[in-house]
């Protein structure tokens, strides 16, 4: 995934594009670059490989000149190191033409292979440097940089999202996109182009998303969309529901912290306005798709990482309100397995950024085999909810950090007003259940932000373990998925050893794992719990204590019976079985974060990983 920004307007676009590259380096920080086109100097453009610092510094002691169109990019390496050379933008046209790329174009090699037979030369080891070049032949023979890119991205494949400028054609930016992430801003006398609002929302919070195959050509004062075979298009235009304030740290010390600190308040959007305290559920975006509930006889979620978690957490409470079985599938295995679904199964992906390309391709293939397709997402305007039957967004505001904390807890959130709202439509979920639900849930907020003020003792408990080379977690029901979202946690990180155990399977193997010393999270069910998993629980702790482990139990206030057994007890406040996993994991994302930090890493920016996988 890679960060791309375009504008033209009557501002100096230097200001505006680095601005841009900033709210979007989450999405790629190996290296960065600009191309702006001037009114005196032509074409001129800048990259440099490492974060967006060290070409802002590169900027401030040898300014670009100035100029009112641009376009600029961080990158998330795919083809060819992160070098100077192969950082973005790519020349085309004997440097006349920057072409900036986010995506892979799959037939690059056999592309390069008819360039090099034609007398091109390459700079990089980039598959982009071959669209740049392809655009700028293209260019050179029509006079005209729409026509170029729609001839070029003809004979593309794969997924890419394409900006190009031209020193011929000031106050002209050219965008495509193909399975890859492309959002116009609409402003007065100036327009923008970003992968996501982030990019522009500083200036606009006016935006418009592109579909599939569309090419759009950006003026100051115009916006026109055709499709790849030329064909007009309108867009709809959508408003942006936060500000720019939103996507900067705002004094914190990195925006994981920041993140986890919006914990509460993302629950609290995520419930505002569909949840009364009667618990009569108001979802009015998912009536048309799934009326009464009788047509769905299964639900299958369709995610990856941390969504994958956060829709297990859901499986467990959608299958008990509503009566319909429920699994959860990784998008990337959905397909090709040629799962057997029809029009009576209900496809529920689950993405933060609604770009994620496994999770996309998994929702495709649903409905083209006629099943009902429902988006849980975070990010308005994205290519997922855009393509699905209906979407349900979980106004958690954004996320920048490479690793999601409170997008998790408004996912699950989210998955609990469908399985609620299904209960109801079918008749299975009483009155009384339901405003009991609805009193927990709307409890939520503030009991999360007693969690978040864990956040000192977790710290002392991570400057403690800073050298531990592995740590386990064990959960189970609800809890075995907050396990394993908290060892993903770890391992992105603090690029340690981590795994997350159903409990009941410790006995089938994972005990093995355990020696004198080692770091194990148990996630404690209530001792009110009416499953009575709580004394299984304990029980599992007896016997890792006696091997020797150091055991860490996130437990229900006044839960005395873990305190002879535990090394440290992380209290949670006295809720019901489906809100502890909420409470559970705050500490388990704090921890990891915390470790990190002890470590001396990057939080916000992990190595080898990106926000949103756009590519497969």
């Amino acid at each position: 995934m890679c960060g791309i920004v375009g504008y033209v307007g009557e501002r100096s676009s230097i200001e505006v594009l680095l601005g841009g590259l900033r709210r979007l380096e989450y999405r790629g920080y190996d290296s960065a670059g600009v191309a702006i086109v001037t009114p005196g100097n032509g074409l001129v453009s800048h990259k440099r490989s490492g974060k967006l610092g060290i070409l802002s510094d590169d900027l401030g002691h040898n300014p670009l000149a100035e100029g009112h169109t641009g376009i600029a990019h961080t990158r998330w390496a795919t083809h060819g190191g992160p070098t100077d050379e192969n950082a973005h933008p790519h020349l085309g046209d004997g440097g006349k033409l920057a072409l900036i790329h986010n995506g892979i174009i799959e037939n690059f090699h056999e592309l390069k292979q008819e360039l090099l037979a034609e007398g091109e030369e390459f700079l990089s080891q980039t598959d982009s440097e071959v669209a740049a070049l392809m655009v700028g032949r293209s260019y050179r023979e029509h006079g005209n940089l729409t026509k170029a890119m729609q001839e070029v991205v003809s004979r593309l494949e794969g997924a890419f999202t394409l900006l190009v400028v031209h020193q011929d054609q000031p106050g002209v930016v050219v965008g495509a996109r193909r399975n890859s992430p492309l959002v116009v801003g609409l402003g007065e006398g100036e327009n923008f182009l970003g992968s996501d609002v982030a990019a522009f929302v500083a200036y606009t919070k006016k935006a418009m998303a592109l579909g599939q195959d569309q090419i759009v050509t950006l003026r100051s004062t115009e916006v026109s969309v055709i499709t790849f075979d030329g064909e007009p298009v309108e867009a709809a235009p959508f408003d942006i529901d936060w500000d720019a304030s939103a996507a900067d740290k705002g004094g914190w010390s990195s925006f994981m912290a920041k993140e986890i600190s919006e914990e509460p308040e993302a629950v609290a959007n995520t419930l505002r306005g569909r949840l009364g305290d009667d618990g009569l559920v108001a979802l009015p975006e998912l009536d048309a798709l799934i009326g009464d509930g009788s047509a769905i006889n299964r639900i299958i979620f369709v995610a990856c990482g941390t969504a994958s978690y956060a829709s297990m957490v859901g499986l467990y409470a959608i299958e008990k309100w509503s009566g319909i079985p429920v699994g959860v599938e990784l998008s990337h295995e959905f397909r090709y397995r040629e799962p057997a679904i029809d029009e009576h199964t209900l496809v529920v992906s689950v993405s933060q950024s609604g770009e994620t390309m496994d999770t996309l391709m998994a929702v495709r293939y649903a409905a083209e085999r006629g099943a009902k397709t429902l988006s849980i997402c975070n990010t308005q305007g994205a290519t997922i909810p855009r393509e699905s039957g209906a979407a349900l967004y979980t106004h958690a505001g954004p996320e920048v950090a490479v690793a999601s904390t409170k997008a998790f807890l408004a996912q699950v959130v989210a998955c609990y007003l469908l399985g609620m709202y299904l209960g109801q439509a079918r008749g299975l979920l009483s009155t009384k259940e339901s405003a009991a639900l609805a009193d927990d849930l709307h409890k939520l907020p503030g009991q999360l932000e007693e969690m978040v003020k864990t956040g000192p003792r977790i710290q002392e408990l991570a400057r403690w373990m800073a050298d531990t080379r592995s740590v386990l977690y064990l959960g189970r029901h609800v809890g075995y998925p907050i396990a394993l979202e908290g060892a993903l946690k770890l391992k992105e990180l603090a690029y340690i050893h981590a795994e997350g155990f159903a409990a009941g399977e410790l006995k089938h193997g994972p005990i093995a794992l355990i020696e004198p010393g080692q770091i194990v999270f148990v996630i404690v069910p209530s001792p009110r719990d009416p499953m009575s998993l709580h004394s299984k629980v304990v029980s599992n702790i007896q016997e890792i204590r006696a091997r020797g482990a150091r055991v860490i139990a996130l437990a229900e206030q006044g839960d005395a019976a873990v305190l002879p057994f535990a090394d440290e007890v992380i209290p949670i406040p006295l809720t019901s079985t489906f809100m502890e996993p909420l409470l559970a994991v705050v500490p388990l994302h704090i921890f990891g974060m915390e470790l990190a930090g002890a470590k001396g890493l990057d939080i916000d920016q992990p190595r080898n990983l990106a926000k949103s996988v756009t590519v497969e």
